[in-house]
């Protein structure tokens, strides 16, 4: 499966699945807001030794190396990043209007928490996001998981962020949690929850980030996703893969292949917020033709 790294509006997230045959499936989402009455929400921010850099962790010039044409201080990254995912979340997400937030691969082995609390959308966008109390010696994240996972277990939903550099110590037992996580919710023995890696700073380890994004839990339940700060276009980005499946975005549509073929008909049916359709391998492009529009999505 190939997660195309550019999308265009309104399209959340457009994945290419290779088919026997010379056939690629594609699996599309078009972007909206999840409103789901008793929802809970997070955001985490990784408090690792690696990402001192990312809260500004460093030495501060001093008055005359300013004076005299020195380096500028460094930028504190995390701030605008977290107060914007935190109040948007608190104002548009969360039922009690407050999002839990906390620091995550924090003390030895970068296996601790530090709570903040429960940020209001004004709380977050004035808040300074600095570096936590103690960096950890590690990135252990499945911790940050399960406080939130403890916490809201009565929550209808959750909706939890993680920002990271993406430096992962725990993937492996991160994926054998998950993957038993995802099997509860599958047989309702949980309520449903979704995660969020968000990934930061300019060496972001995007590679054990899709991992879990791409991770096969033998059930339809997805728990994650991942996205990275500088490539989102707005932040309802982070909804991609919360669809709802009976959701319908237009009462009419199709999708046509490059060549003007109609590929899928949505005619009868409305146009649904998640959809998939096959066409030839080697297809450049399709578009979706929806009240008027022709929407082209590449495809390579």
């Amino acid at each position: 499966m190939a997660q195309l790294k550019k999308v265009v509006d309104p399209f959340g997230e457009v994945n290419v699945h290779p088919q026997p045959g010379g056939k690629v499936r594609v699996v599309a989402t078009i972007l909206m807001e999840p409103r789901r009455e008793g929802t809970q929400t997070g955001i985490a921010l990784d408090g690792s030794g690696s990402m001192a850099g990312l809260y500004a962790n460093q030495q501060k010039e001093g008055f005359f190396s300013s004076l005299f044409g020195g380096k500028k201080p460094p930028r504190n990254e995390i701030t605008p990043v977290a107060q914007k995912i935190c109040a948007y979340l608190a104002r548009k997400i969360d039922s009690d209007g407050g999002t839990t937030c906390i620091y995550w691969a924090t003390g030895p082995g970068g296996s601790q928490i530090e709570e903040v609390g429960d940020l209001t959308a004004d709380d977050a966008e004035k808040h300074f996001f600095g570096e936590p109390k103690t960096f950890g010696t590690g990135t252990q994240l499945l911790p940050a998981v399960r406080y939130f996972v403890d916490r809201f277990k009565d929550a209808p939903w959750g909706f939890y962020a993680f920002i990271t550099d993406g430096e992962l110590h725990d993937l492996d037992a991160v994926k054998r949690y998950s993957t038993q996580l995802a099997r509860d919710v599958a047989a309702s023995r949980h309520k449903p929850v979704k995660f969020v890696l968000i990934g930061v700073g300019d060496s972001v380890n995007e590679e054990q980030m899709e991992e879990l994004d791409d991770l096969d839990t033998g059930t339809e339940v997805d728990l994650w996703d991942h996205k990275i700060a500088s490539q989102m276009r707005v932040l309802q980005e982070i909804f991609a893969e919360v669809v709802d499946k009976n959701a319908r975005v237009a009462d009419k549509g199709r999708i046509l292949d490059h060549q003007d073929r109609v590929v899928k008909n949505f005619s009868d049916s409305g146009v649904p917020a998640k959809f998939e359709f096959e066409v030839a391998a080697g297809t450049p492009y399709f578009v979706l033709e929806v009240e008027g529009q022709r929407i082209q999505q590449n495809l390579q």
